[in-house]
């Protein structure tokens, strides 16, 4: 029960920072002008970066965990795949776009980085839809085995 506690307070974390970034960050971000707003992108996703990895990376470990000691409870697994998925979704998809947003200096902004931030933006609710997904079947196993 240890195992599904953890996979479910991480999966909470991950889904928690995910949200606020797409609900409040980002969408307080594009308020600004185009260089400002890049300037402000570039060092929130980098200091972001190591703590969303490490919470979907150390959650997926917690739910197999989870999975492990209560054999045949899916939703333990599909939860920790879940949270797991955002490793090739960020990698394969939403990394081409990180890398051009911190190619460009903030002073040559444009309408161009304007756009790849709308793009993030649109890609990276993804991720929050995968860390509530994770979390709500994290819950769904705790509350079956209370």
């Amino acid at each position: 029960m240890i195992f599904a506690v953890a996979a479910l307070v991480l999966g909470a974390l991950f889904a928690g920072a995910a949200l606020y970034i797409s609900l409040v960050e980002h969408p307080a971000r594009l308020m600004l002008d185009d260089a400002p707003s890049l300037a402000q992108w570039q060092p929130s996703y980098a200091r972001a970066l190591p703590i969303q990895a490490g919470l979907a990376v150390v959650g997926s470990v917690a739910g197999l965990a989870s999975w492990y000691v209560l054999p045949g409870d899916w939703k333990s697994l599909a939860g920790s795949l879940a949270l797991l998925a955002n490793w090739p979704f960020t990698l394969l998809v939403i990394l081409p776009v990180n890398k051009q947003l911190q190619a460009i200096q903030p002073s040559r902004a444009s309408a161009t980085s304007r756009q790849l931030l709308l793009t993030w933006g649109k890609l990276h609710n993804v991720r929050s839809a995968l860390g509530v997904c994770a979390m709500l079947l994290f819950a769904w196993v705790l509350s079956a085995t209370c």
